[in-house]
Formats: structure tokens, sequence, C-alpha cells
């Protein structure tokens, strides 16, 4: 039988992106402090830092909390030349710049004071060319005592000189990411302590990058066993950008980063505002879709994966390999807004892409992680209703756990429930410009959802000796949801 992390179960995440959300000065000795840094409010570079660091997401638990947030996850914060860190140097080293272990330390202990999680960015199928390991290759060529832990294929090795073969598999052929050999038993049980040393400092659980990378037979199962036996409530969620089936069958991820959600969801909610020419990766939310067709995706979604798997799956818009969808949609707030609204409703913790919620725009990366703008420019009308989504999925356990039913669909109008016991909520969702009316049969409820909990429209129940019908009226680019 599969068993999931409950508290994902509940929790609504956000995801930080640390050079960028946030810096607080730091007082403490041996907190070093770069010289150079972008300026904060510039168009972000490929290569410039902006000098984020933990201590300022500290100052924003507050902040955090008061949207209703309850797990954070950090893109990653390892020791690394590169502003996203992605390129891991040290993996028992917090970068200097976000405050090295003691910053870490006191976050771990801020969050959790607030009942918040944390979940760190794995970043497990390869390293850089100033991992102590790779580096020691390069100095030391086919001398080195560290040669099978990575795949080098002929000498001399060129790391820097596009002009000559690299010699060595890097991630997506970029000699800057030199891939680890898993096949190595040595590699292996480095990366499983490292999994294990950061759960015993306190985090609660992994994003694994580009886990699909690694292929040697057993590993992940070997992984969840190892970080389960440090913290059978850890949550393992992984990148994988279409079919996770072969991950999620119990013995290897709790969950995977829904891109599938994603790009249905902007299909649907974005329709003819969404420009193809923000495509990226393996998202492609593009062409629009109707809610018939938004209907059928979701039906094949839900029965891809065991439930339990489906109730801890990470459901996100964007992120930091996307561009924002605010931006995607041409900044027209209401799609974004009907977009937010069937995330906060679908089974799954809903992920949060900082400053989504005030409105924070972006295009391709690296556009697409700016910094976290100030309350001058923020969208209020955009958090105000985001906090009354967040506060609905928490006070309503059907959001969270119940069942899903959709009811009705067509053109431009989706309708669906979610069902816990006796609670039954009907959610409502209308993409067109113009107001909308749909009369339709219900047999999938045993009440009759009347509250208006949020937005706007009308909603009638008739009794008839055949049948109960639900009459709704949703104003333009509207949705509603009734409890």
């Amino acid at each position: 039988m599969i068993k999931t992390p409950d508290w994902v179960k509940n929790a609504v995440f956000y995801q930080i992106f640390p050079d960028r959300f946030a810096k607080s000065p730091a007082t403490i000795k041996g907190q070093w402090q770069a010289s150079t840094y972008e300026g904060w409010d510039a168009t972000p570079t490929m290569q410039g830092y902006k000098g984020g660091n933990l201590w300022g997401v500290i100052d924003k638990l507050d902040y955090l909390q008061d949207l209703g947030i309850n797990a954070i996850y950090f893109t990653p914060i390892f020791q690394s030349a590169s502003n996203h860190r992605y390129h891991t140097h040290d993996y028992y080293e917090v970068d200097p710049i976000l405050g090295g272990n003691v910053a870490f330390d006191a976050l771990i202990k801020a969050a959790h004071s607030k009942d918040m999680k944390v979940v760190l960015d794995g970043v497990f199928n390869h390293a850089s060319r100033g991992f102590f390991f790779f580096n020691d290759i390069l100095e030391n060529g086919p001398h080195s005592p560290w040669l099978d832990w990575f795949k080098i294929k002929d000498w001399p090795l060129s790391a820097y000189d596009g002009d000559k073969p690299a010699n060595y598999e890097g991630w997506v052929g970029n000699r800057a990411l030199p891939e680890f050999n898993h096949d190595n038993p040595q590699v292996k049980e480095y990366i499983m302590q490292i999994a294990e040393y950061w759960l015993h400092k306190g985090i609660d659980g992994w994003r694994l990058d580009v886990p699909n990378e690694v292929d040697t037979p057993g590993f992940w199962q070997e992984f969840r066993d190892r970080v389960k036996a440090v913290n059978p409530e850890a949550y393992i969620v992984g990148e994988i950008w279409g079919d996770a089936s072969p991950w999620l069958d119990g013995t290897q991820f709790d969950g995977v980063m829904n891109y599938r959600f994603t790009e249905a969801t902007i299909a649907f909610a974005g329709g003819e505002n969404y420009l193809p020419e923000y495509c990226q990766h393996e998202l492609q939310p593009y062409p629009p879709i109707s809610g018939v067709e938004y209907a059928v995706r979701i039906k094949a979604l839900l029965e891809q994966y065991d439930w339990e798997i489906q109730l801890t799956q990470l459901n996100l818009l964007d992120s930091h390999d996307t561009p924002r969808m605010l931006t995607t949609v041409g900044e027209d707030y209401n799609s974004f807004l009907l977009a937010t609204v069937l995330l906060m409703t679908f089974p799954g913790a809903p992920s949060i892409f900082y400053g989504d919620e005030v409105g924070l725009p972006g295009g391709k990366d690296p556009d697409c992680r700016r910094t976290f703008p100030q309350p001058e420019n923020w969208n209020v009308e955009l958090l105000k209703a985001h906090k009354e989504l967040i506060a609905l999925r928490h006070q309503y356990p059907s959001l969270r756990t119940g069942t899903y039913k959709t009811l009705y669909a067509e053109q431009n109008i989706y309708v669906f429930a979610r069902i816990l016991n006796d609670e039954e909520l009907v959610i409502a969702v209308n993409t067109d410009s113009q107001q909308a009316n749909a009369n339709f049969s219900v047999t999938e409820l045993e009440s009759q959802p009347q509250k208006l909990v949020y937005g706007s429209g009308r909603l009638e129940w008739h009794d008839t000796t055949e049948s109960r019908k639900l009459e709704i009226t949703l104003p333009a680019k509207s949705s509603m949801i009734f409890v």
C-alpha cells in the first residue's frame, strides 16, 4: 500500500529562488559579504548576483505566514559559483552569500517555530567544475584518484574551451555540469549521506533535480529507504515534466512537480491571451483549450496515479524554469486569477512561485527570476485574492483531500466539486469575456451547496421529479466557490 506524508496533503508551498527573494545584513562574525552585486531592481542577468540571503527569508516569514504559507521549497542553497546554485561546489556548506550554515540553522529554527516545513533542492545528477572531486581531476588528469566518480571519455579534458571536446559527460552537454557516475558505489553512498545529513539538520524533504537522468537500477528506491529511515514523513518530490508513472509506484517519489496540470490549466484559463512565444522547455500550454477538453485532461491526469500520490503532487502555474504565467497571458490578471482558483482547489499541494501573489511579471529565464518587488509595486487585489483562496483551502478539508468530480463543462465554463464526507464544495469558472449561464443536472452531490464563500455570481437549485438541476450565472472572466 502506498504511503505519502500527511502534512504535504495540507500544505501550501511557496517556492523561493534565494538570490532574488529578500536580503538582510548579517552581523555575525564570519559572515562574509560580497562587494559587488547587481542593482536589486535592475533587470536580472544570467550570471549576475542580487545578494538575496537566508537572513532576508527569516525576516519575511511573518509575511509568508500571513499569506497562509506553511511550507517553503528552496531552489539550491549550497555553495556554488552560480546565482541559481545548480552548479554545486560543496554539498555540506550553504553558500556564504546566503549566510552559510549559521543562517540555515537559524532559518530552520524560525520556520519550524511557525509550523512551516522546509524542502531543499537536491542536485544529485551532476556537480560542477569547482566540486572538489572533479577539480582534482582537472588538476591531475589521469593521475587523479577520483576518475571513476565521473564519466571521463578521453584526455585531455577541456572544461572551459568550447572549441575542444570536453572529453567527459556533462548534463545536456554542458561542460560546467559534469555528471556523476552513479554506478560507482562510493558516489551512490556519498549522495545518500548528503540526503541523510540535511534531514538530521532539520529539513522536511527533498525536491530532486532532473532525477530521470539517474538511471542506475535501484538508486531512487534506496534513496527513499534511506530518507524515510531518518524521517518517515519527509517529502520526496521529483522534477519530472512528463508522465511520471515509472517514479510514482510508491517505492521512489511521493510526487512530482505537476507540469501536466500547469499546461492544461494555463491553456484553459489563459485561452486566447496566451502568447505562444513563451513556450519553454517541455512545457507547452498552447493552443487554447475549451472547458470540455480541460475536463478530459484533468480526468486523465487524476486517473494516471494512485490517489495517495495525487494528494502529494506539487501543483504549480510557473517556476524558476518557466516564464511567469502573468506574463505569458499578456498580464491579463483575470486569466491569472482564474488559473489560481483552479490551482488552489485541485488535489495535491499548491505551490506559489515567489512574487506571483503580488503580480510580479517575468519572461523566459533569467527574466522569470526577478527580485521580489517593494510594497508600493504590489498588486494588492491579487494579494488579497491569494490570501482568501489559501484561507479557504485551509478552512475546508474537502479542498485538500476530498474527491474531485467534474459536474459540467462546455466551451468557456468548467464546474466541479470537491467532496469529503458531508462537506461538499462547488467551484465554477467562466473564461469568457462575456457573462455565462449554464443549467445542468447534478447527480454527484448529496447536498445543495448555496453559501457563496468566494467570487461573484448566482447559483440556484431546481428539483424536479426526474432530477436535480443546478443553474449558475457567472460574470465575465470570473469564478465562484459555494459550500
